[in-house]
């Protein structure tokens, strides 16, 4: 089924954690109208300027961040078809993310993993077809495993999902995973104890005096992954800690890229993830 052309001036109507699909697409076409842009991602902007939604407002300037995270898992996936070009991509919690328009290729399926409102408001803007299917479940229940094809190596994708569950979820859930696909990779990204326990105080963390983000239950530090999945997994996954793409564009992200680099600084920043199976090929 193609595209629909989309409208402008379309509604849509979320809370709480689904809400945050409109906060990373605030970050991630803002950077793709710079003429300095890091990310190139045309159909994000197309959808962005088509919503009604006072974006600024809610979550304030744009920062670059969703940006680059889209770029590592971007290049992650396309390293994934080459060597798999048949294979299967999970995105879970995907919302507005529009990676399959950036990553090009011919013969993968793609599955979109979300809640019901999430799917819904998705496909206002991007349609599904035979290769790019969209399941409304959440991440959290397990049909979605049962969807995947077996025979297949797949690469499973949590952009901006895992922190909002609780971490007994979030082991569990990765466990159920492994258990099921012999070769499969998952990659997602974290967010440091500090900045989990400011989500989870009672005052909340404010994105602005109109936004106030969702708790984010689930923190670890960069020192605590390896050893934290090896023990959840029993070791039998290869955990790479990838990180951010370095972004040298305006003084405070050279100030927090130079800082990052101090080991005891660094292990209470934000990184990202990724844990392949050992009988992956």
């Amino acid at each position: 089924m193609a595209n629909k052309e989309i409208a402008k001036g379309a509604e849509v109507q979320l809370k709480d954690v689904p809400e945050t699909m409109l906060w990373t697409l605030h970050n991630r076409a803002t950077e793709a109208m710079r003429s300095d842009r890091v990310l190139t991602d045309p159909k994000a902007v197309e959808i962005y300027q088509a919503i009604n939604y006072d974006y600024e407002r809610s979550f304030g300037k744009a920062d670059p961040v969703h940006a680059l995270r889209s770029i590592a898992f971007d290049q992650a996936i396309a390293q994934f078809l080459k060597q798999s070009p048949d294979g299967t991509i999970v995105n879970l919690g995907e919302g507005l993310e529009t990676q399959r328009f950036r990553v090009q290729d011919s013969k993968a399926l793609w599955l979109t993993v979300d809640l019901p409102e999430a799917i819904q408001a998705r496909e206002k803007f991007i349609q599904p077809n035979s290769r790019h299917q969209h399941l409304p479940l959440s991440a959290l229940d397990r049909k979605w495993l049962d969807l995947v094809t077996k025979d297949k190596p797949v690469f499973i994708t949590a952009q901006g999902l895992f922190m909002y569950f609780p971490q007994k979820e979030v082991s569990t859930l990765m466990q159920d995973i492994f258990q099921t696909f012999d070769n499969c990779h998952l990659m997602f990204d974290t967010i440091p104890r500090w900045f989990s326990k400011k989500t989870t105080a009672k005052e909340g963390y404010s994105l602005t005096e109109h936004y106030v983000a969702p708790k984010m239950p689930w923190g670890i530090n960069r020192n605590e992954i390896k050893s934290t999945l090896a023990r959840w997994l029993n070791n039998q996954v290869t955990v790479e800690d990838i990180g951010y793409p370095s972004f040298k564009r305006g003084v405070g992200w050279k100030i927090f890229t130079a800082l990052s680099r101090i080991p005891i600084l660094r292990r209470i920043t934000a990184t990202i993830v990724k844990v392949s199976s050992n009988k992956t090929t």
